[in-house]
């Protein structure tokens, strides 16, 4: 029976250089990445299915496999900078495809990648329409987040009513590891969630 990694083997410090010199192999635009590679089960045969979650700073997958079987079908990419914890992912993710089959989706629908999405999201993501979740135990970094993205014109907050029924929220507090540390030390934790909108939209209706 295959065994699931263990993160002692896997420990690295808690932050990287984004603008270091990295080696990563990426895709010249979002047209010429091969999901197959990552999602075999789903990307067969000419399929066009896309990526629809990305978790960028993924750690050690915690949200990844919490989200896997929410959403089995739906296919989430974990992106992290870091060789070992990105190692870590990578090697868990295997593990529970072949541990987890008879679980809905087998885990089959998510993968993760090591790269550095600061620099390279816009090569495997064509720009659209989507949400952008940001959760932290920080509140100078909550409030930078949500002063940039309110004042950008192209994305607007989504409301506590509108989040109420979304299914997602309830795993972005505590399946990561850092969000349980939190948790454990009884932080607090800030949330807010963006749309992304097709065209500039005013002022005064960027936080109705």
């Amino acid at each position: 029976m295959p065994k699931l990694p263990q993160k002692k083997y896997y420990r690295q410090r808690a932050h990287s250089n984004p603008i270091a010199d990295h080696n990563f192999d990426y895709p010249v635009c979002p047209d010429e990445m091969d999901w197959s590679v990552l999602y075999p089960k789903h990307c067969q045969g000419g399929s066009d299915k896309k990526v629809e979650f990305a978790d960028i700073g993924c750690g050690y997958g915690g949200l990844l496999v919490s989200l896997a079987q929410v959403f089995p079908e739906t296919l989430m990419l974990g992106m992290e900078i870091r060789v070992k914890v990105s190692d870590f992912v990578i090697d868990r993710i295997k593990g529970l495809r072949e541990e987890k089959q008879d679980v809905p989706g087998g885990y089959q629908n998510i993968a993760c990648i090591r790269t550095n999405a600061m620099k390279y999201l816009p090569n495997y993501f064509e720009k659209g329409q989507g949400l952008v979740y940001t959760v932290t135990d920080v509140k100078d970094l909550h409030d930078w987040m949500v002063h940039h993205f309110t004042e950008h014109p192209l994305f607007v907050c989504v409301t506590e009513d509108e989040l109420a029924d979304d299914k997602v929220v309830e795993h972005l507090f505590d399946s990561s590891e850092e969000g349980q540390k939190v948790s454990r030390n009884s932080g607090e934790k800030f949330l807010a969630v963006f749309r992304r909108v097709s065209g500039p939209v005013q002022a005064d209706a960027r936080t109705e």
